[in-house]
C-alpha cells in the first residue's frame, strides 16, 4: 500500500474480502451480481439495449444494501470502482465453486493476527530488552 492506496488486486483483495465478511452480504452480491450478468445478456440477445440500464442498478442495489445494513460499512465501489468491480467476479466465481467461505475465514484469520502482532508491538513490547 503506497499513500494510503492499493497498488495491486493482490493488495486489495484481502481487503475486499474482510468488507465481505457476512454470508448475507455475500449472497445479496451473488444474486445481484447473477441479475444483472443476466439481464445484460438478455438485453443484447432480445436486442433491448435500454435494458443494459437496469443491470447496474440490479448488480450493485442488493450489494449496497448488504454493505449498508449488514456489514454497516461503505461499499468498495466508491473508492476502489475497478478493483471492487473485479473482485465481485472473484468473489461471484468463488461462491459458486463453494470455496469462498473458506477465503473469508483465511482473510480474517491473518487480519486477526495481523491485529494480535500489532498490539504485541504497541503494548510495550516493541523495544528490545537490554541489559544494564
Amino acid at each position: 500500500m503506497k499513500n494510503g492506496r492499493f497498488e495491486s488486486f493482490e493488495e486489495f483483495w484481502p481487503f475486499y474480502v474482510k468488507e465481505h465478511s457476512k454470508k448475507t452480504t455475500r449472497t445479496l452480491h451473488a444474486v445481484g451480481t447473477t441479475a444483472g450478468i443476466l439481464v445484460a445478456a438478455y438485453a443484447v440477445w432480445a436486442k433491448r439495449p435500454w435494458l443494459i440500464a437496469l443491470a447496474p442498478v440490479l448488480g450493485y442495489g442488493g450489494s449496497w444494501i448488504g454493505h449498508f445494513f449488514v456489514e454497516k460499512n461503505k461499499p468498495a465501489t466508491f473508492t476502489y470502482p475497478a478493483w471492487s468491480f473485479r473482485g465481485d467476479f472473484k468473489m461471484l466465481t468463488k461462491i459458486y465453486a463453494g470455496t469462498m467461505d473458506a477465503e473469508v475465514e483465511r482473510v480474517l484469520k491473518e487480519y486477526a493476527e495481523q491485529e494480535q502482532a500489532k498490539q504485541t508491538t504497541t503494548n510495550g513490547h516493541s523495544e528490545p530488552l537490554t541489559v544494564s
